[in-house]
C-alpha cells in the first residue's frame, strides 16, 4: 500500500465525483489501479471485433467506444494529476466524453489495439503515481471548473473505470452476447 496516497476528502473533488470516488473500495489504491485492466480482459475474453463495434442500443457506445473513452479518461485525469501535483495554477478545462468519444473514430481500430494502448497508459500512470510524496498528492487545481485534488483525481480515475467495468458485467455484455447468440 502506497501511504503517500490517502483516500481523499469529500471537499477534495466536486459532487459530480462523488460517485467515482464511492465505487473504490479501501485498500491499496494503486493495488487496484493495477488489477482493473486485468479484469477488463477477462470481461471482454470472447469478445471479437465486429461485436465490439456494435452498440447495443440507439444511442449507445459500442464496446469499443467505452474502451477508447477508458484511454480518454486514463489521459485526462492523469493528466490533471500530473500538472497539480507539479504545482500547476492554471485552471485545465473539462471535456465533453461524447464529443471526444465521437471525433476518435474507436470504431475503426482493433479491439486489441485499444486494449493494448490503455493497459500501456495505466503502466505509465502506475510508474507516475507509484513517485507522488503524500504533499503531492494533497496538491489541488482547478479542472472542470472545480477544485481537485492529486489524490482524488486518482480515486476518481480507478472509480470511473470501476464504474464501466460494472456497466460491462452487468449490462451492456449480457445483451451483446444475446444479440450475437
Amino acid at each position: 500500500m502506497n501511504p503517500n496516497i490517502a483516500r481523499p476528502g469529500t471537499d477534495e473533488y466536486g459532487s459530480y465525483y462523488a460517485d467515482y470516488v464511492g465505487r473504490v473500495p479501501e485498500g491499496d489504491i494503486l493495488a487496484l489501479l493495477a488489477g482493473q485492466h486485468d479484469e477488463l480482459a477477462r470481461l471482454l475474453r470472447g469478445v471479437g471485433d465486429e461485436q465490439a463495434g456494435t452498440s447495443v442500443a440507439p444511442g449507445e457506445w459500442t464496446l469499443k467506444e467505452i474502451i477508447g473513452h477508458l484511454g480518454d479518461a486514463e489521459r485526462l485525469f492523469s493528466f490533471r494529476a500530473v500538472c497539480f501535483s507539479r504545482g500547476e495554477r492554471a485552471p485545465l478545462p473539462g471535456f465533453d466524453q461524447d464529443d471526444y468519444v465521437r471525433e476518435a473514430d474507436f470504431g475503426a481500430r482493433p479491439l486489441a489495439d485499444l486494449l493494448e494502448e490503455l493497459a500501456l497508459l495505466r503502466r505509465a500512470n502506475l510508474l507516475a503515481f507509484h513517485s507522488l510524496t503524500t504533499a503531492a498528492s494533497q496538491r489541488r487545481g482547478i479542472a472542470s471548473g472545480v477544485e481537485v485534488s492529486v489524490r482524488a483525481l486518482i480515486y476518481i480515475l480507478a472509480g470511473h473505470f470501476n464504474y464501466h467495468l460494472a456497466d460491462l458485467s452487468e449490462k451492456y455484455l449480457p445483451m451483446l452476447k444475446k444479440a450475437h447468440g
